[in-house]
């Protein structure tokens, strides 16, 4: 993987980890369209560039981040961030398992979309318009829907945002909180994935993540370069996605989710 396609990956990133279409998926089929072959560097690389998109939303909500006064913030978002931690630990093999299975990705990108047309007419009548209005039980059910995200082509951001509308959020709040919640969620897949994990087990020549990226200048190159376009992409994203979900709602998100599904579908059925 050269710098040009690093920086085409972290676009990608930056652009789809907050909305409700998958980064995870559009990343992979982007890797496969840009014919890059599937080394543990490059799936370590799809998972490490989420830092930068965790930073655009502290920089964006920093005065939310940084108020020391509302310690009820960070206790809601440490207990919502449970369930991730535990299940994606134990399921870790079994999610990187299906990452390669584009097929398999590309229908959940499929029926997700699905749902999402209908996502607006289930929850009427939403009560809570601010993070102060979640209390630490609805934010821990927040953080159980988000877990859906582990399987590949889901959307973290689509699943935690339904998640909120179940708790009587405004598509906005819902929205917001799944940008608070992906801080702690992706910092700690993050730091997981860098720093503990063992990728490539099964290889002659298993390696840490941080290990693989001072492998060589290059990929020290690409892991920075990455992390800095993926976050001012995100920034930019963030607040383009908070406009068309209030003004749209999801049915914009779950056709294009539908219509891109399929001809990926397609795409890999009959030419891959």
């Amino acid at each position: 993987m050269d710098l040009i396609k690093a920086i085409i990956i972290a676009i990608i990133e930056g652009l789809t980890e907050y909305l409700p279409i998958s980064s995870t998926a559009h990343m992979g089929f982007t890797a496969n369209l840009l014919g890059l072959e599937e080394t543990e560097f490059l799936k370590m690389f799809q998972v490490s560039i989420q830092f930068g998109a965790i930073l655009s939303v502290v920089v964006a909500y920093w005065k939310k981040f940084f108020d020391l006064k509302n310690l009820q913030f960070y206790f809601k978002l440490a207990f919502a961030v449970v369930p991730a931690l535990v299940l994606g630990y134990l399921f870790d093999d079994k999610i990187e398992a299906v990452l390669g299975n584009q097929i398999a990705i590309s229908s959940v990108l499929v029926l997700g979309g699905v749902v999402l047309l209908f996502a607006d007419t289930w929850f009427k009548n939403p009560k809570i318009d601010d993070e102060k209005g979640i209390t630490i039980k609805k934010a821990v059910t927040i953080g159980f829907w988000q877990c859906l995200a582990m399987m590949p082509g889901t959307s973290r951001s689509a699943a935690s945002i339904i998640g909120g509308m179940t708790q009587g959020l405004t598509r906005k709040a819902a929205a917001e909180f799944s940008f608070f919640l992906a801080v702690p969620t992706m910092l700690a897949v993050t730091v997981y994935s860098v720093f503990v994990k063992t990728w490539g087990k099964e290889t002659p020549n298993p390696q840490k993540g941080y290990e693989m990226i001072m492998e060589s200048q290059d990929h020290i190159m690409i892991f920075i370069v990455g992390n800095v376009v993926a976050f001012i992409v995100a920034l930019i994203a963030i607040k383009a996605f908070i406009g068309v979900l209030n003004k749209y709602g999801f049915r914009p998100w779950g056709w294009y989710r539908i219509f891109v599904g399929i001809a990926l579908l397609i795409y890999f059925y009959f030419f891959k």
